[in-house]
Protein backbone atom coordinates (compact mmCIF):
# COMPACT_ATOMS: atom_id res chain seq x y z
CA UNK A 1 0.00 0.00 0.00
CA UNK A 2 1.51 3.43 -0.84
CA UNK A 3 1.06 6.76 0.83
CA UNK A 4 2.14 10.20 -1.42
CA UNK A 5 2.13 13.19 0.49
CA UNK A 6 2.81 16.57 -0.77
CA UNK A 7 4.36 18.94 0.91
CA UNK A 8 6.07 22.42 -0.81
CA UNK A 9 5.51 20.90 -3.84
CA UNK A 10 7.57 18.01 -3.41
CA UNK A 11 5.91 14.44 -3.27
CA UNK A 12 6.50 12.47 -0.47
CA UNK A 13 6.26 8.51 -1.39
CA UNK A 14 5.94 6.08 1.43
CA UNK A 15 4.72 2.72 1.06
CA UNK A 16 3.23 1.11 4.41
CA UNK A 17 6.50 -0.92 5.63
CA UNK A 18 8.90 0.61 3.72
CA UNK A 19 12.42 0.76 4.28
CA UNK A 20 13.45 4.32 3.91
CA UNK A 21 16.81 6.48 3.53
CA UNK A 22 16.03 9.61 5.56
CA UNK A 23 18.71 12.60 5.89
CA UNK A 24 18.14 15.63 8.64
CA UNK A 25 19.89 18.40 9.45
CA UNK A 26 20.52 20.89 11.89
CA UNK A 27 18.16 23.98 11.52
CA UNK A 28 21.54 26.02 11.20
CA UNK A 29 23.41 23.60 8.68
CA UNK A 30 23.14 25.79 5.41
CA UNK A 31 23.45 29.57 4.53
CA UNK A 32 19.89 30.94 3.79
CA UNK A 33 21.23 31.92 0.17
CA UNK A 34 22.33 28.78 -0.53
CA UNK A 35 18.71 27.05 0.55
CA UNK A 36 17.22 29.94 -1.57
CA UNK A 37 19.49 29.12 -4.70
CA UNK A 38 18.94 25.43 -4.26
CA UNK A 39 15.28 25.83 -3.80
CA UNK A 40 14.91 28.19 -7.06
CA UNK A 41 16.87 25.58 -8.87
CA UNK A 42 14.30 22.95 -8.22
CA UNK A 43 11.03 24.91 -8.71
CA UNK A 44 12.13 25.87 -11.56
CA UNK A 45 12.71 21.83 -12.76
CA UNK A 46 9.71 20.93 -11.12
CA UNK A 47 7.80 23.67 -13.20
CA UNK A 48 9.58 22.47 -16.61
CA UNK A 49 8.42 18.52 -15.45
CA UNK A 50 4.83 19.39 -15.12
CA UNK A 51 4.73 21.32 -18.10
CA UNK A 52 6.42 18.47 -20.06
CA UNK A 53 5.02 15.68 -18.49
CA UNK A 54 1.36 16.73 -17.49
CA UNK A 55 -0.13 13.56 -17.21
CA UNK A 56 3.05 11.67 -15.69
CA UNK A 57 5.11 14.19 -13.61
CA UNK A 58 5.41 12.40 -10.41
CA UNK A 59 8.48 9.95 -10.51
CA UNK A 60 10.59 12.30 -12.51
CA UNK A 61 9.78 15.15 -10.09
CA UNK A 62 11.07 12.33 -7.70
CA UNK A 63 14.12 11.75 -9.24
CA UNK A 64 14.67 15.70 -9.59
CA UNK A 65 14.54 15.74 -6.13
CA UNK A 66 17.12 13.15 -5.67
CA UNK A 67 19.88 15.23 -7.33
CA UNK A 68 18.73 17.82 -5.69
CA UNK A 69 19.94 15.89 -2.30
CA UNK A 70 22.71 15.24 -3.69
CA UNK A 71 23.53 19.17 -3.86
CA UNK A 72 22.30 19.61 -0.53
CA UNK A 73 24.26 16.81 1.18
CA UNK A 74 27.68 18.05 -0.83
CA UNK A 75 27.14 21.27 0.97
CA UNK A 76 26.84 19.89 4.06
CA UNK A 77 30.48 17.69 4.07
CA UNK A 78 32.33 20.18 1.93
CA UNK A 79 31.38 23.66 3.98
CA UNK A 80 30.44 22.75 7.17
CA UNK A 81 28.61 25.83 8.48
CA UNK A 82 26.76 26.55 11.62
CA UNK A 83 27.36 25.28 15.03
CA UNK A 84 27.74 21.88 14.26
CA UNK A 85 26.04 20.90 17.76
CA UNK A 86 26.58 17.00 16.92
CA UNK A 87 30.33 16.89 16.84
CA UNK A 88 29.99 16.98 20.46
CA UNK A 89 29.75 13.57 21.90
CA UNK A 90 27.31 14.29 24.59
CA UNK A 91 24.66 15.59 21.86
CA UNK A 92 25.73 12.61 19.10
CA UNK A 93 24.98 10.37 21.91
CA UNK A 94 21.22 11.85 22.34
CA UNK A 95 20.56 11.33 19.05
CA UNK A 96 21.94 7.95 18.87
CA UNK A 97 19.89 6.84 21.52
CA UNK A 98 17.05 8.14 20.73
CA UNK A 99 17.45 6.38 17.43
CA UNK A 100 18.04 2.68 19.29
CA UNK A 101 15.39 3.72 21.73
CA UNK A 102 12.77 3.57 18.74
CA UNK A 103 14.45 0.38 17.09
CA UNK A 104 12.11 -2.57 17.58
CA UNK A 105 8.93 -0.44 17.92
CA UNK A 106 8.98 2.06 15.24
CA UNK A 107 11.30 0.54 12.84
CA UNK A 108 14.21 -1.92 12.41
CA UNK A 109 17.58 0.07 12.79
CA UNK A 110 19.51 -0.72 9.63
CA UNK A 111 22.23 1.97 9.31
CA UNK A 112 23.13 5.06 10.73
CA UNK A 113 25.73 7.84 10.14
CA UNK A 114 25.88 11.02 12.60
CA UNK A 115 27.77 13.75 11.09
CA UNK A 116 28.83 16.96 12.59
CA UNK A 117 25.50 19.00 10.90
CA UNK A 118 23.74 16.35 10.23
CA UNK A 119 22.24 12.73 10.21
CA UNK A 120 21.76 9.89 7.35
CA UNK A 121 19.16 7.07 8.60
CA UNK A 122 17.98 3.61 6.95
CA UNK A 123 14.63 2.39 8.66
CA UNK A 124 12.60 -0.18 7.60
CA UNK A 125 9.22 0.26 9.12
CA UNK A 126 7.97 -3.33 8.34
CA UNK A 127 8.55 -4.52 11.88
CA UNK A 128 5.25 -2.63 12.69
CA UNK A 129 3.36 -4.94 10.62
CA UNK A 130 4.47 -7.88 12.79
CA UNK A 131 2.53 -6.08 15.58
CA UNK A 132 -0.41 -8.98 16.86
CA UNK A 133 -3.16 -6.07 17.18
CA UNK A 134 -2.66 -5.78 13.30
CA UNK A 135 -5.33 -8.08 12.17
CA UNK A 136 -5.96 -6.69 8.51
CA UNK A 137 -6.26 -3.58 6.07
CA UNK A 138 -9.70 -2.42 8.18
CA UNK A 139 -7.54 -1.74 11.33
CA UNK A 140 -3.79 -0.57 9.56
CA UNK A 141 -4.39 2.88 9.48
CA UNK A 142 -5.43 3.66 13.28
CA UNK A 143 -2.28 1.43 14.55
CA UNK A 144 1.04 2.05 11.70
CA UNK A 145 2.92 5.24 12.72
CA UNK A 146 3.65 6.95 9.80
CA UNK A 147 7.10 7.98 8.69
CA UNK A 148 5.88 12.00 9.10
CA UNK A 149 5.20 11.26 12.12
CA UNK A 150 8.17 9.17 13.52
CA UNK A 151 10.24 11.89 12.69
CA UNK A 152 8.38 14.23 14.84
CA UNK A 153 8.81 12.39 17.68
CA UNK A 154 12.46 11.61 17.03
CA UNK A 155 13.11 15.06 15.71
CA UNK A 156 10.92 16.64 18.64
CA UNK A 157 12.46 14.14 22.07
CA UNK A 158 16.22 15.07 20.68
CA UNK A 159 15.94 18.47 19.76
CA UNK A 160 14.40 19.20 23.85
CA UNK A 161 17.49 17.09 25.04
CA UNK A 162 20.33 18.50 22.76
CA UNK A 163 18.98 21.85 24.14
CA UNK A 164 19.10 21.52 27.41
CA UNK A 165 22.56 20.09 27.24
CA UNK A 166 23.76 22.96 25.15
CA UNK A 167 21.56 25.55 27.77
CA UNK A 168 20.22 27.25 24.56
CA UNK A 169 16.83 27.79 23.02
CA UNK A 170 15.15 27.47 19.44
CA UNK A 171 14.61 24.92 16.57
CA UNK A 172 17.51 22.79 16.30
CA UNK A 173 16.54 20.39 13.61
CA UNK A 174 15.70 21.93 10.17
CA UNK A 175 12.37 21.86 9.89
CA UNK A 176 12.14 19.08 6.74
CA UNK A 177 14.26 15.90 5.95
CA UNK A 178 14.63 14.56 2.90
CA UNK A 179 13.32 10.98 2.23
CA UNK A 180 13.41 7.76 0.06
CA UNK A 181 11.95 4.88 0.39
CA UNK A 182 14.59 1.91 -1.18
CA UNK A 183 12.83 -0.13 -4.17
CA UNK A 184 14.88 -3.13 -4.48
CA UNK A 185 18.36 -4.85 -2.50
CA UNK A 186 20.23 -3.60 -5.20
CA UNK A 187 19.75 0.01 -4.18
CA UNK A 188 19.72 -1.18 -0.59
CA UNK A 189 23.12 -1.64 -0.77
CA UNK A 190 24.25 1.72 -2.30
CA UNK A 191 22.47 3.60 0.07
CA UNK A 192 24.35 1.68 2.95
CA UNK A 193 27.88 2.64 1.33
CA UNK A 194 26.44 6.06 0.83
CA UNK A 195 25.83 6.11 4.34
CA UNK A 196 29.16 4.70 5.82
CA UNK A 197 31.15 6.17 3.40
CA UNK A 198 30.25 9.59 4.48
CA UNK A 199 32.65 10.27 7.31
CA UNK A 200 35.43 8.70 4.92
CA UNK A 201 34.29 11.41 1.78
CA UNK A 202 34.11 14.28 4.05
CA UNK A 203 37.57 13.96 5.30
CA UNK A 204 37.20 12.78 8.75
CA UNK A 205 38.11 9.41 8.71
CA UNK A 206 39.98 6.87 6.87
CA UNK A 207 37.90 3.71 7.39
CA UNK A 208 34.59 4.15 8.22
CA UNK A 209 34.55 1.94 11.07
CA UNK A 210 36.72 4.26 12.55
CA UNK A 211 34.22 6.92 13.17
CA UNK A 212 32.29 6.40 16.69
CA UNK A 213 28.67 7.74 15.57
CA UNK A 214 28.32 5.01 12.78
CA UNK A 215 26.48 2.05 12.47
CA UNK A 216 24.96 -1.17 10.70
CA UNK A 217 22.84 -4.17 11.04
CA UNK A 218 24.64 -7.17 9.20
CA UNK A 219 21.15 -8.74 8.75
CA UNK A 220 18.15 -7.37 7.11
CA UNK A 221 15.15 -8.09 5.41
CA UNK A 222 14.80 -8.81 1.95
CA UNK A 223 12.67 -6.16 0.32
Amino acid sequence: MIKTFHKNRLPHIRPIGATFFITCRLADALPRHIIKQLQKELEQKIDTIKEKYPDDYEYKIHNAKKRYFGKYDQQLDDKPYGNCYLKYPNIANIVADKLKAMDGKYYDLQAYCIMPNHIHMLLDTSVQLDRDEIIDESNLDDLYVQLNTIMKLFKGSTARYANQALNRKGAFWFKDSYDHYVRDDREWSNIVAYILDNPVKAGLVKNWEEWNYSYFKTTYRRL
